[in-house]
């Protein structure tokens, strides 16, 4: 049956490479399959990482049969590595710079860097994902880790999975500004990298999309919260934002700020009854950043979770 589709895959798509998966397999079925334990005894595998692994040397050899090249994600390293895959690494660089040591081709595409469906701001203010990528983390990456030779990176992926994306603007949203930021890196030198060039450049590339009605997020303007308990147990907010120029203004007493309220400078303590910090970011007093409310429980709880 697989032979068949691959067939079929392969006469479809007329590319060097056949990216077969091999990520997030649950192994369970595996553990309980009469079957599944006869195969082990017969090809003396050890544990279930073997037996995927019995399953994707299998796959390559069948891809391979087709004149393509199989690639799959880093999980194809568990159990042992099929002879000529080529690993996606996308649990960080680790299983990329694994495959790279075992003379394989690889393609970085970390999750911490390069997962665009993720938030790329505060919780509160953004799609409800489970981690966050904002844009200098995305222009931090580099495909080529030191000691890795770079004739085994391919390249670097940006992913934008889209089961939490419901329409073409919320993908636009998430794309943008940060797949500019990995086109950078993918596609310039990195000694010519530079974040504040970058962001400039950015800048023009919104009044761009505004043109063309293109959906991006603005985030990169917005404050970044980081809350922590002294040794009394008392919360201290610490304020931040991803540009050296901005200046964050903020209240405790639910009144909407803006540049005329006190402006961050320094770890900040709660008020007795405050409910609410309200926070807003301005650059040569025009606002930058839309305003946050960030209740005082929820940066407790972040406090209390560190």
């Amino acid at each position: 049956y697989i032979d068949k589709v691959m067939t079929e895959v392969a006469q479809l798509f007329p590319y060097n490479y056949i990216h077969m998966g091999g990520d997030e397999c649950s192994k369970n079925f595996w553990e309980k399959n009469e079957g599944i334990a006869q195969l082990m005894k017969r090809e003396k595998l050890k544990d279930m990482n073997e037996v995927q692994s019995y399953f994707v040397k299998r796959m390559e050899k069948i891809i391979e049969s087709k004149g393509k090249k199989m690639i799959g994600w880093d999980e194809i390293l568990e159990g042992g590595l099929a002879g000529n895959a080529v690993v996606m690494s996308w649990r960080g660089m680790k299983g990329g710079i694994e495959a790279a040591h075992q003379g394989h081709q690889v393609i970085m595409t970390p999750s911490t860097n390069v997962y665009l469906d993720l938030r790329q701001g505060d919780a509160i203010t953004e799609p409800p994902v489970y981690s966050t990528v904002r844009l200098n983390q995305s222009y931090q990456f580099e495909p080529v880790p030191e000691g890795v030779d770079s004739r085994l990176v391919l390249g670097g992926q940006a992913n934008v999975w889209s089961e939490r994306l419901i329409s073409w603007r919320s993908v636009q949203y998430m794309l943008y500004p940060r797949a500019w930021s990995v086109s950078e890196t993918l596609w310039s030198p990195k000694e010519n990298k530079n974040w504040d060039s970058f962001v400039k450049r950015t800048e023009n590339h919104f009044e761009r999309c505004d043109q063309a009605q293109i959906k991006y997020s603005t985030a990169m303007y917005d404050c970044i919260f980081n809350p922590s308990k002294d040794e009394k147990g008392q919360l201290k907010i610490e304020l931040s934002t991803e540009l050296k120029d901005l200046d964050i203004y903020f209240t405790f007493d639910e009144t909407n700020p803006d540049n005329f309220y006190p402006k961050y400078s320094s770890a900040l303590s709660v008020p007795k009854d405050a409910v609410t910090l309200k926070v807003i970011t301005y650059r040569n007093g025009k606002q930058m950043g839309k305003q946050i409310n960030m209740p005082i429980f929820e940066l407790m709880k972040r406090a209390t979770m560190k």
